[in-house]
């Protein structure tokens, strides 16, 4: 993936990405650590996952990919990427950091696009939450799938002992939330889903669970003050306390981590 560098000249969707790719790809906001660390834990969950089920050369779709690194770190590991977003202004930001492999782009509302069991599997990274009505949405996408797929979510974990957000299964009008649905960023979150409501949404969809992680304790997110951690504290010293809180029992897990990956097969 190639390193850009700020123009002034970007139109502002541009602009507004770009600050996350300090983060997430480039490393260079030493203010936001913690943050930077939670998102390496995803990206090597979600590629660690993918690369289990599937071989180079499958198709793969990346949902609300927005400024597109998970769509081009998959190319480059030699999957059939198409990239989908709402922007379809990020497309040529996306082009600009591109280095090498096979990425097709198809902007626009996933749920209205067509697709139909075209994939081998499908990648819907932080979207269930900015949907107001994810059990529709998740049997939408599990049928793009091809069948023997996989879908693979991830999501912030709604039993995280500091979230305050409604449960989804406990809202008799989701409809009050469809205006204010895709939005981006955290403020744009919903609901935040239990792991009961996931495997509900799982049965309503035909599709199995075959793996749950929980990661990201609230050292490894920099949560409650603890952030200021990450300039003293060793890296191997982090990346222990989250292997250790990664082995607890689950109903601990479930509590501790405010993340969560799910592989389903279709």
């Amino acid at each position: 993936m190639k390193k850009v560098t700020l123009e002034h000249s970007w139109p502002e969707s541009w602009k507004y990405s770009y600050p996350y790719d300090l983060l997430e790809i480039y490393g260079e906001d030493a203010s936001s650590k913690g943050y930077a660390y939670a998102y390496a834990n995803r990206r090597r969950h979600i590629l660690e996952l993918i690369q289990k089920v599937a071989k180079p050369g499958a198709k793969v779709l990346d949902v609300a990919a927005g400024q597109g690194n998970f769509s081009l770190m998959l190319a480059e590991l030699g999957y059939e990427v198409t990239w989908n977003d709402l922007r379809e202004d990020l497309i040529d930001y996306v082009k600009l950091k591109w280095e090498y492999g096979t990425i097709n782009y198809t902007p626009g509302n996933i749920l209205s696009l067509g697709f139909d069991s075209e994939f081998d599997v499908i990648l819907i990274a932080e979207v269930i939450e900015h949907v107001a009505h994810p059990d529709e949405f998740l049997k939408k996408i599990s049928q793009m799938v091809k069948p023997g797929g996989y879908i693979i979510m991830s999501t912030p974990n709604g039993e995280y002992f500091q979230n305050r957000l409604p449960k989804f299964s406990e809202c008799s009008d989701p409809t009050q939330f469809e205006s204010v649905q895709f939005q981006p960023n955290s403020d744009g979150h919903i609901f935040l889903l239990h792991l009961y409501e996931i495997e509900l949404l799982a049965q309503q969809a035909n599709l199995s669970i075959l793996e749950s992680i929980f990661f990201n304790n609230p050292l490894t997110n920099g949560y409650l003050k603890l952030r200021t951690l990450f300039n003293f504290l060793p890296s191997n010293w982090i990346d222990g306390c989250e292997r250790f809180t990664n082995n607890t029992p689950l109903i601990l897990r479930t509590k501790i981590h405010n993340s969560i990956v799910v592989l389903f097969s279709c």
